[in-house]
């Protein structure tokens, strides 16, 4: 218990400190905000729940202390329950009943049926949407005060630079306030799953991670996603606060499809010979060219429609028998 306590301790401490760097005005500092979550994760994965707890509240009750309400607030719904939920929802797992493992009593780890990691990207879009939600609501109320809020901090941001014009300027705002709302959910999404992914890494790296590795690759949406997807984006025509919200859902959702894809890319490579260099190559173009996203979207959403992955191994051939 007193290794719960301090390794939560030192989490919520490392994840305070990341989050507060944004104070600082550098660029790295941007880079060590997102990758808050992190530590607790980490602990949450392998030291428990209770561990990423622990830390969540000192270090929220850290940042009202020494900065206010506000920041403390700011850092236990941005960085702290989503962590702590994630880390829950991970090691989540329920005994498989005798009658589907073979009429054996189910004792080993393997004999547990695990939280799908499907459902644990729909909750981080779920996380990402309420998190962009909490941020409208502090830009403004409307379209139109949002809209005016968004370009105005843009205009004062890019005023700063030399060789734009003012008609540069107006024209850059405009075009980045018209996509700012899915690209900040985005952000978000793939940052949580990015941070869940290292996090259990360096758990299972260490050998702490308390449940098996799971199978990446067979990640599957459920069915129901694709309908919420189409609702969504026919409600981003309706115009209004409607649209905007619409927008925010839509974008986490096919943030979503495009995680997906790339488990569909992993399960299409798998008999290529160049199967190293195609995944280098194609994690190598999101880095460099993000909006090659936009490829795994649709690889995502025309496996949900077509069944890509399945085809695809129901094709595989036998293998052969040993010698």
């Amino acid at each position: 218990m007193i290794a719960i306590i301090l390794i939560g301790l030192a989490a919520g401490c490392a994840s305070a400190l990341m989050f507060a760097s944004t104070m600082s005005g550098a660029l790295i500092s941007l880079v060590l905000s997102m990758l808050a979550p992190l530590p607790l994760m980490l602990a949450a994965l392998g030291w428990g729940p209770l561990s990423a707890t622990i830390g969540g509240i000192a270090a929220a009750s850290g940042f009202i202390a020494i900065f206010g309400m506000s920041y403390g607030i700011a850092f236990a719904i941005a960085v702290a329950l989503p962590a702590w939920w994630l880390g829950h929802l991970a090691l989540l797992g329920r005994p498989v009943p005798a009658r589907e493992s073979g009429g054996r009593a189910p004792s080993a780890q393997d004999n547990i049926e695990w939280y799908p990691i499907g459902r644990i990207l729909l909750w981080i879009a779920v996380i990402a949407i309420l998190s962009s939600f909490a941020s409208w609501l502090v830009i403004g109320k409307d379209d139109a005060s949002i809209a005016a809020a968004l370009r105005s901090g843009l205009t004062k941001v890019l005023s700063t630079r030399d060789g734009l014009t003012s008609g540069d300027i107006e024209r850059l705002a405009d075009a980045f306030v018209a996509i700012f709302r899915a690209l900040a959910t985005m952000l978000v999404v793939t940052t949580l799953a990015l941070n869940l992914w290292l996090a259990a890494k360096i758990a299972a790296t260490s050998g702490r991670l308390r449940r098996p590795w799971p199978d990446l690759k067979s990640t599957e949406l459920p069915p129901m996603t694709l309908v919420a997807l189409c609702v969504t984006l026919a409600f981003c025509f309706a115009g209004g606060t409607v649209s905007i919200a619409a927008q925010i859902m839509a974008a986490a959702l096919l943030m979503v499809y495009g995680l997906v894809g790339l488990a569909v890319v992993h399960t299409l490579t798998l008999r290529a010979n160049s199967r190293a260099f195609l995944l280098t190559g194609t994690y190598g173009a999101l880095v460099l060219l993000p909006w090659t996203i936009i490829l795994m979207t649709v690889l995502g959403l025309a496996d949900a429609i077509f069944g890509l992955r399945q085809r695809y191994l129901r094709g595989k051939p036998p293998p052969l028998p040993a010698a």
